[in-house]
């Protein structure tokens, strides 16, 4: 009897949500204070610092990858210093799937967080420091606490978004099985391969997934009381 899943269906699922992990952790430590500089600074360089971590909302895939490759391959600047490091270059790897992800999902982690840190307003910090509280502790005891619905749905959003990637991860990846083959990349090698049935059962897979998370998404976020 045919399994509902092939092992090299499980193979990319697995890696699918081992990147998701990694780049949701990562762009949740990096994220964080880009977003709180977006939120509370008014210097003039928010506009087009906000427009560059917007920038992958309307840039295609395919374009951003290309850069990519470009940048992280034998000729590129950053392919020099990890060949000098004896690292060799990130195209092709794990790695390299990651750095492509964590830019190509930013802006799916920092625009929550900015709008959540926006709402919290100026009045519950400047209650903290007339406590003496320095603006760190301020920060992780007012800050963050009020903000925990915007971390809730920027981390659910980017895991999400990264489980879905397409365009970058095969420019970046290519289709290494075990290595860079995610999901995505395994149900166009079925349809290319002509097999609708395994590539149905794992399309299937991967939007229950997608619903799923919109699901938890809406019903964890808190509603408006009626006034």
């Amino acid at each position: 009897m045919e399994t509902l899943l092939s092992n090299q269906d499980l193979q990319a699922i697995g890696l699918t949500l081992r990147l998701a992990s990694v780049v949701t952790l990562i762009l949740l430590i990096a994220g964080t204070p880009i977003a709180w500089w977006l939120a509370r600074t008014r210097s003039w360089w928010k506009g087009p610092i906000g427009a560059v971590v917007a920038l992958p909302l309307v840039l295609p895939p395919s374009v951003l990858g290309f850069y990519l490759l470009l940048v992280m391959g034998p000729e590129g600047p950053i392919g020099h210093l990890t060949q000098a490091l004896d690292l060799g270059t990130l195209p092709f790897t794990f790695g390299g799937l990651v750095i492509a992800s964590v830019l190509y999902s930013l802006p799916f982690m920092v625009q929550p967080l900015q709008t959540a840190f926006e709402a919290i307003g100026d009045g519950p910090l400047e209650v903290a420091a007339t406590l003496r509280a320095s603006p760190l502790d301020a920060f992780f005891s007012v800050a963050v606490p009020l903000a925990a619905p915007g971390f809730l749905t920027a981390c659910i959003l980017t895991f999400a978004h990264t489980v879905g990637e397409f365009g970058v991860v095969l420019m970046i990846g290519g289709n290494l099985p075990g290595t860079t083959r995610v999901a995505s990349v395994q149900i166009y090698d079925h349809v290319e391969a002509l097999e609708y049935a395994q590539a149905h059962r794992l399309a299937a897979a991967m939007l229950l997934f997608s619903f799923l998370v919109l699901l938890a998404l809406y019903l964890w976020r808190p509603n408006p009381k009626k006034g």
